[in-house]
């Protein structure tokens, strides 16, 4: 058995908000080391108890052990250490760039400052890595950190709560338990920034109730992730890859793939590759499989459900079912129309719909139609295939021919409908900080500076002969060449910093 989730009273969740605000304004997490300390704490907290997050894996999800320490526990052990590393480097004042040379007296650099107060809002799907990947970003850019784990996922909610008590400084970091009125109640109150991965229909919830306070928000969504496999790709590497997308976490990944947009002249390959592969996988079924996950609850299964039952296409793979055990095989179905049940929406299960298109130009319009920013996509074929995929779409990422593949340290995040602001590696200590710019400007500019002061009686004309950058185009927009003469008579043409040369002359004469 483990441990038993337990919903944290209404009551005190205004007062443990304000005890983490309180706690930041007297810059308890301003100290790199102090954050540094918390999160090698926390390394260990996670360390020690792998086996509790492993057992309530299972537990929530029936995940496999290989996949809890694949892309939960090791995948967050790891991101700890990579931030521990490098930390130091992140905080570091930056050195403004393209600074023109009569401003770099004045210093000008770029301060990274923590945001304040701030909450998370963890998912089911990979209830660790998803929850406390975003926290492990804000502990390093020094915010208190409020964090509200998925409450559908019950077991891994309640060692999450375990191991942030173990390892962090309670004043400082704290968990809230709960449902929707607990949620509705964290949205309430005043945040510095509020990250959410989920559903876009959450995400629009969440962004309005951030709107009234001004609050920056960080949506993590899904998407209707399409596969393009052209007629040049290789059928035995889109069908490994792709059933590989769809079998992890039984399909509960936001980056896997919708939708497969085939060409129709390479679909009995593929099918047949799809066939060879789940046996390949799963050789006595997934149903008897250790190595294959449960839907999360029985709203979840029930939803998958009724996609298939309504579905007008033909179940050429798998189909089982089990409401009991929450088991839904790896389903190969061809469809024919983007218009059919399992395109129209996120499945967000095991599901691989199967749509033949007669040429590359169609695969792009049709996924351009269904969902023209999705969180993934996943082009199979040639290197000009997948170039004129990559010039004609948008997505918040892409992996080519490959499927759900996402390297730890890239920044991931979506761009429209599947979300805004991205995380991991370095991104996720930048998404937590305020870029700050700062200028010091020294006494002895003044004479320099007098410029800008009143009387402007006579100072217009050498202002601009001190600043103003000659253009290198002409009216046609049109880039010119820079002629010797043309260089002389212009103190240097249009560059930037022959203009910040002639700033610095002019206004030295002054």
């Amino acid at each position: 058995m483990g441990l038993d989730l337990e919903f944290t009273p209404q009551d005190q969740i205004q007062a443990r908000v304000s005890a983490a605000r309180k706690s930041f304004l007297e810059h308890k997490t301003r100290d790199v080391e102090f954050r540094l300390v918390q999160l090698r704490k926390l390394y260990w907290a996670i360390k020690d108890h792998e086996h509790e997050l492993v057992e309530a894996c299972t537990q929530d999800l029936n995940k496999p052990q290989f996949e809890t320490e694949v892309a939960e526990s090791g995948w967050i052990l790891n991101d700890i250490v990579f931030t521990t590393r490098n930390l130091h480097k992140w905080v570091k004042d930056e050195k403004a760039p393209d600074i023109d040379l009569s401003f770099k007296f004045m210093n000008p650099k770029i301060r990274k400052d923590p945001l304040g107060c701030v909450l998370v809002i963890g998912a089911f799907n990979f209830p660790f890595q998803l929850t406390l990947g975003p926290v492990i970003g804000a502990i390093a850019a020094g915010n208190t950190v409020v964090i509200k784990p998925s409450e559908n996922a019950p077991r891994c909610a309640a060692v999450i709560q375990k191991v942030i008590e173990i390892g962090l400084d309670p004043s400082c970091y704290t968990v809230i338990q709960g449902a929707v009125p607990e949620t509705q109640a964290l949205l309430a109150e005043r945040w510095d920034k509020i990250f959410f991965t989920g559903g876009a229909n959450v995400g629009r919830i969440i962004a309005k109730a951030a709107a009234p306070h001004l609050t920056p928000v960080v949506l993590e969504l899904g998407g209707m992730n399409p596969a393009i496999v052209t007629k040049n790709a290789n059928p035995r590497l889109v069908a490994r890859r792709m059933l590989w997308g769809k079998t992890m976490n039984a399909g509960q990944v936001c980056t896997s793939q919708n939708y497969l947009l085939v060409d129709r002249q390479l679909v009995p390959q593929v099918v047949e590759e799809f066939k060879k592969a789940y046996k390949e996988f799963f050789p006595k079924g997934a149903k008897d499989s250790p190595d294959y996950s449960r839907i999360i609850n029985d709203g979840h299964y029930q939803r998958l459900k009724s996609m298939i039952d309504n579905t007008k296409g033909k179940i050429l793979m798998g189909g089982t079912m089990d409401e009991k055990e929450r088991f839904i095989e790896p389903t190969l179905v061809q469809v024919e129309s983007v218009d059919d049940s399992l395109c129209t929406q996120e499945s967000f299960g095991p599901f691989i719909p199967i749509l033949p298109v007669e040429n590359l130009d169609e695969a792009i319009s049709l996924a351009n139609g269904v969902q023209s920013t999705p969180l993934g996509l996943y082009p199979f074929g040639s290197k000009t295939d997948i170039e004129k995929i990559l010039a004609n779409t948008r997505s918040g990422g892409v992996s080519c021919n490959d499927a759900a593949l996402h390297i730890p340290t890239l920044p991931f995040g979506g761009v429209g409908e599947s979300g805004y602001g991205a995380y991991r590696g370095r991104a996720s200590f930048d998404v937590w900080v305020h870029r700050r710019p700062i200028t010091a400007s020294p006494s002895w500019l003044e004479s320099i500076l007098s410029i800008r002061y009143p009387p402007y009686a006579g100072k217009l004309s050498k202002f601009k002969a001190a600043s103003a950058l000659v253009p290198d185009f002409d009216r046609d927009g049109r880039k010119l060449r820079l002629g010797w003469l043309r260089f002389i008579l212009t103190l240097g043409g249009g560059s930037t910093k022959a203009g910040a040369g002639r700033a610095a002359v002019v206004a030295a004469g002054e």
